[in-house]
């Protein structure tokens, strides 16, 4: 007679809600007061352009006929996107984004090691220095490297003349790809500050033990780097990945003055500029606004899906 014993699987118990500590509980409190008020200001400043733009959207309206305003649904929603002018900006964008955030991550997290590292005698200069091209307002930057790479009164086809490809009757804003060379190295000459900052204060919270413990046991500068130093990182590059990205694939300024989006350079920002301000086409214009912001809202949730940090976790104070 055989006997079979019933075994049960463990019941994974409720998880228990988080708990804070009443030192958590009065950041948290002190930091809804201090935040509430501009939180409020610009809720109501934002909200309304936002909600009065889906509104126009569902209109075909035209400033200069206003009494023909009809309403239309999402009609102007399937004009653009069956326009392949929409799917082609919208690429010219994220390519801008992708290779501006890329090369600029780069360049600041090399210049965030160097300030990190500098002597407390110079680190001070050495911050103001390299924060001169963020300081810089856009417009007059871009007008800089306008006239720096124009053929007439710009001096780059001349100093450069030694590099294959270049040369004096070279136009860089005559072609889709020299234009979008310039109109990139432009954007991060400027903003790679911006994220060498934040990236500065990330490297500023990764604790020198673990670096020091690390290269007693051998551990190269590449390996330090990839399993200490960017690890506890994450969370500064994150926030610098995010804010670069939002703020890149809404560029305006540079391919607006550089060459007004001519030989395939035009982005999203100057294709709602164009059709609402030129074109006088507000229904058709606020709907490219709004498919603008969806995609703004589509990085954010990738970013933040993609980085999976725990903001809340990695402040501490429980």
């Amino acid at each position: 007679m055989s006997t079979s014993v019933k075994t049960s699987s463990p019941k994974t118990e409720p998880r228990a809600p988080q708990q804070y500590s009443d030192r958590a509980k009065a950041e948290r409190r002190l930091g809804w007061l201090l935040a509430g008020p501009a939180f409020v200001v610009m809720l109501a400043v934002t909200a309304y352009p936002i909600l009065q733009a889906v509104f126009d959207s569902l209109f075909s309206y035209r400033l200069t006929a206003p009494d023909e305003r009809e309403f239309i649904g999402l009609g102007n929603y399937a004009v653009i996107l069956s326009d392949q002018v929409w799917w082609r900006d919208l690429g010219v964008t994220l390519l801008i984004t992708v290779v501006t955030v890329v090369v600029e991550l780069i360049l600041g997290f090399a210049l965030a090691l160097v300030m990190h590292k500098a002597l407390k005698s110079v680190r001070g200069l050495l911050r103001t220095a390299i924060l001169v091209p963020y300081g810089i307002i856009t417009v007059v930057s871009a007008f800089a490297w306008f006239y720096a790479f124009d053929i007439n009164s710009g001096f780059v086809n001349n100093w450069f003349d030694w590099v294959p490809g270049i040369d004096p009757d070279l136009n860089w804003f005559a072609q889709g790809s020299t234009s979008l060379f310039v109109i990139m190295a432009s954007e991060i000459w400027k903003t790679t500050p911006f994220i060498s900052l934040l990236l500065l204060a990330g490297l500023a919270q990764v604790p020198d033990e673990l670096t020091e413990a690390a290269e007693v046991d051998g551990a190269t500068w590449w390996e330090r780097m990839s399993r200490v130093v960017l690890p506890n990182m994450k969370a500064a590059i994150m926030v610098a990945v995010l804010f670069r990205a939002l703020d890149a694939f809404r560029i305006f300024d540079n391919v607006f003055i550089m060459t007004n989006g001519a030989f395939g350079t035009e982005v999203l920002s100057l294709l709602a500029y164009r059709t609402s301000i030129s074109r006088l086409e507000i229904g058709l214009g606020s709907a490219v606004s709004v498919l603008l912001f969806i995609c703004v809202l589509l990085i954010c949730f990738i970013a933040i899906k993609l980085f999976k940090v725990d903001l809340a976790g990695a402040r501490g104070g429980k």
